[in-house]
């Protein structure tokens, strides 16, 4: 690497800041000082201007970044540290970013500037307060001049000197604001001085004050900003900088449509031509997805005139299958998957399953899993332009530190389409809007996208935003009805069910039955499959169940197989069955000729319905809607009504008994979809939808609250990520008997590559059950005792002893 002012001598060419890994040689300091600075100069450019950043920081945001970036290290001077990266010793103990403050004083005059830089420095690996002893408040708060030099020992004479001139040479020549002359000599105490005199000032502005209005954000962007820089050097990555979805892309679109003879429709040529937020209610098959990206590069092209940046585009729908499919799909349509990120937590899996067959040993799932894992982190470090995601990664973003608040800085300037944003879940639904107001207020656009997008949800996504978007409804375009639907008063599990069920399936039918709840859903699969694979010549692989409590690797193959049966456009089409819980809803491109599903809230019933006659390609199939059985949920008690009772354990009684009623008034009737919102807005109508509303707006405003108002934004949140783990995403455990495999597995591979192959024996579990799984400190894994079927997935847990099985009341 060239550095900018020519070779660099002694002792500088001595001082180490990364040790030899991964095939590479030891990186010196100044060598990663003066990448982590380029890395920096290019993240801003790329972010561009950020008005909510530049107005507390007086326009210096930049120079403040970059400043901070090139000193950030500057403190791996002392011997402890050297010996450390040399091998010569295993730890250190101490905090190299608070000797780095002692470099900024000589180097910067502006006192304003000083601090901000002083900001970035101290904060790029812990937070400054926290109740234990790792913040940087606890470990160095006390400590008077004497305690730094007893603890930053054994500096090399001249390096501070020297590091000093080479840090000032170098910002000059970027054009940052430093003074020009010598650096004079100066001792070891006047750096350890320094450090302590600007750690203090730090600590009273941010530990000991809340943090002007503004003034936090603008800080946390700060830390973003040099934390993202620093990994990127460190890993030696690179950025994308330009946006494919963008200018020449409506060009690029409207192209392809013609040459398979077809033309834009109305409601994406006005989405492709309005500059601002959006709602799009559109039904499927319409074009929605194509309609979307037509709007997003109307924004970027927007974006980029305005900030001078490349905005990123966030691509955000609800389950990991139908992330991953869209992944594909906007690979194919770019012509090229590698300008495509995953963003959610099993980025690595998606990239792995993709690269693998079934046929591939152990040596090629071993380097596919290197490549995975690459893969994977290249978009932790906001490589690729685009990202396809869960909107619940991105809320992440709300915890800052040094883990989270590149995220933060990566969402400025940039475009989101949140796509099948569900409305009855309240809780979850007023965070994301939360986080939309501040992607608003970060110079971000939001298009909200949905073929069932009632009123409410459109009020609610205006009143986050500030502003009413601006709706597009799809004109009608003349689609068939594809569905006809039937109202049973009994429910799923009954007799007269399975043998209605068991009719289809001998009809030679392809049927889907969706259960609310994994007991019955298990319950009904050991029912029915002996009959559909009696109805299929005997195959095997004509009866299916899906839920989510498999191992990962053996629901990857459980959804491959459903795709290669039952999948939309497949000819000719086959008979068998696929048994499943809400997990299908939009998860799977499959395409059933009737469905049998247990009552759910009316978003959940359309989706499902969604499942069945994908396009419209025969006439009306029948959805069949079964009561469902009223029972207790774990942890859910209301004391002024006594204990409540949700339809099948799961879903609230309300909002399930206002759909089936709209149901029951068409039972016998094709659904019309563009009847579909007017349904919607009758749920929503009721006094069960005002409490909706009041819910959702106090849940926006206190996350809002709690976690986006950045007043003490240096304090450790790290506790906070169980609560997020628990609210979206759950826990995960191997079981008891797959220890061995897990162990093996994880040496198979270099790394987190190994761990990425142990991963597919992870089952996913209810955070509830958490406490039921014991830590094996060891291979670093929670793992529970249970009984387990490849077919059936997790049947039972068992809890010193005793058996703790699914019941009907439990949650998916």
């Amino acid at each position: 690497m060239s550095l900018p002012t020519g070779p660099v001598g002694p002792p500088l060419d001595r001082l180490l800041a990364k040790s030899a890994r991964d095939g590479r040689p030891p990186e010196t300091l100044v060598e990663h000082l003066w990448a982590t600075l380029r890395a920096a100069e290019a993240l801003c450019a790329r972010t561009g201007r950020i008005t909510a950043a530049e107005g507390p920081l007086n326009g210096v945001f930049r120079q403040a970044v970059a400043l901070a970036a090139l000193c950030h290290d500057a403190g791996k001077i002392p011997g402890g540290f050297q010996d450390m990266v040399c091998g010569r010793a295993k730890t250190w103990g101490e905090r190299h970013e608070v000797l780095s403050l002692g470099f900024l004083s000589p180097l910067i005059a502006d006192p304003a500037l000083l601090e901000w830089v002083a900001l970035g420095v101290v904060t790029h690996h812990r937070p400054l307060h926290d109740d234990e002893a790792r913040g940087i408040q606890r470990l160095y708060g006390n400590d008077e001049v004497t305690d730094l030099r007893e603890r930053f020992d054994r500096i090399t004479p001249g390096a501070p000197t020297a590091l000093l001139e080479w840090l000032r040479a170098t910002a000059a020549e970027s054009s940052l604001p430093v003074g020009t002359g010598d650096a004079a000599p100066f001792a070891e105490n006047d750096l350890y001085a320094l450090s302590r005199e600007l750690l203090g000032k730090v600590l009273n502005h941010w530990v000991r004050e809340d943090a002007a209005p503004g003034e936090g954000l603008a800080a946390v962007l700060l830390q973003g900003a040099v934390t993202a820089a620093d990994r990127l050097s460190s890993a030696h990555g690179d950025l994308h900088s330009h946006q494919p979805i963008g200018e020449g892309f409506r060009e690029r679109l409207e192209h392809g449509f013609a040459a398979r003879g077809r033309t834009p429709r109305e409601h994406q040529l006005r989405a492709a031509d309005h500059s601002g937020h959006l709602l799009l209610r559109a039904p499927t098959g319409s074009g929605k997805t194509e309609a979307a990206l037509l709007w997003a590069a109307r924004q970027v092209r927007d974006i980029a005139e305005d900030t001078g940046g490349v905005p990123r585009l966030y691509y955000t729908l609800p389950y990991l299958a139908s992330i991953n499919a869209m992944t594909e799909r906007l690979g194919d349509l770019l012509g090229d998957h590698e300008v495509v990120g995953v963003a959610h937590s099993r980025a690595a899996s998606h990239h792995l399953a993709t690269a693998i067959t079934p046929e591939d040993g152990h040596t090629a799932r071993a380097g596919a899993a290197a490549r995975a894992v690459a893969r994977a982190e290249a978009t932790r470090l906001f490589r690729e332009t685009v990202r396809v995601g869960t909107p619940y990664q991105l809320l992440r973003s709300a915890l800052a530190g040094p883990e989270n608040a590149g995220v933060l800085l990566d969402s400025c300037n940039s475009v989101f389409v949140l796509d099948e944003l569900h409305a009855y879940d309240s809780q979850r639904l007023g965070y994301v809007l939360a986080m939309a107001g501040l992607w608003k207020d970060l110079g971000g656009r939001v298009a909200v996208l949905s073929a069932t997008l009632p009123d409410a949800l459109a009020d609610a996504v205006g009143e986050a935003l500030g502003e009413p978007p601006h709706l597009i409804d799809c004109p009608d375009i003349g689609l068939p009805h594809r569905h006809r639907v039937r109202i049973r008063a009994h429910h799923l599990t009954d007799a007269p069910a399975v043998e209605e069920i068991g009719e289809r399936l001998r009809a030679g039918e392809a049927v889907l039955v969706v259960a609310n709840n994994v007991a019955h859903a298990i319950d009904l699969f050991g029912t029915l499959a002996p009959l559909a694979i009696e109805a299929n010549d005997d195959d095997p692989d004509a009866a299916t169940l899906l839920h989510s409590r498999f191992r990962r690797g053996d629901r990857g193959a459980i959804e491959k197989r459903v795709r290669e049966r039952f999948g939309t456009g497949l000819a000719p089409r086959r008979g068998g069955l696929l048994v499943a819980t809400q997990v299908v809803e939009v998860s799977l491109d499959v395409d059933f000729e009737v469905l049998f599903t247990s009552a759910a809230p009316l978003e959940a019933m359309l989706q499902r319905f969604g499942r069945v006659n994908r396009v419209a390609a025969r006439p009306p199939a029948d959805v069949i809607v079964h009561e469902p059985a009223w029972t207790k949920r774990r942890g859910k008690q209301d004391a002024a009504r006594g204990e409540e009772v949700f339809a099948d354990g799961v879903y609230e009684r309300e909002p399930v008994t206002l759909g089936l009623d709209i149901l029951r008034d068409h039972d016998g009737k094709p659904a019309d979809e563009a009847e579909a919102t007017r349904w919607l807005n009758r749920v929503y109508a009721s006094d069960w939808g005002n409490h909706w509303r009041e819910q959702v707006k106090e849940q926006r405003d206190s996350f809002a609250s709690s976690f986006l108002r950045f007043h003490r934004p240096f304090d450790d949140r790290s506790g906070l990520a169980e609560r997020f783990d628990e609210l979206f995403d759950g826990t995960e455990a191997i079981l008891d008997t797959d220890r061995e495999a897990y162990g093996e597995a994880l040496v198979s591979a270099h790394r987190r590559a190994g761990r990425l192959l142990a991963d597919d024996l992870l089952i996913p579990l209810p955070h509830w059950a958490g406490p039921t799984a014991g830590w094996d400190r060891r291979l670093k894994v929670r793992v529970v005792q249970g009984d387990y079927d490849e077919r059936l997935g997790l049947t039972a847990v068992h809890t010193r002893g005793t058996e703790s099985a699914y019941q009907p009341g439990e949650v998916l």
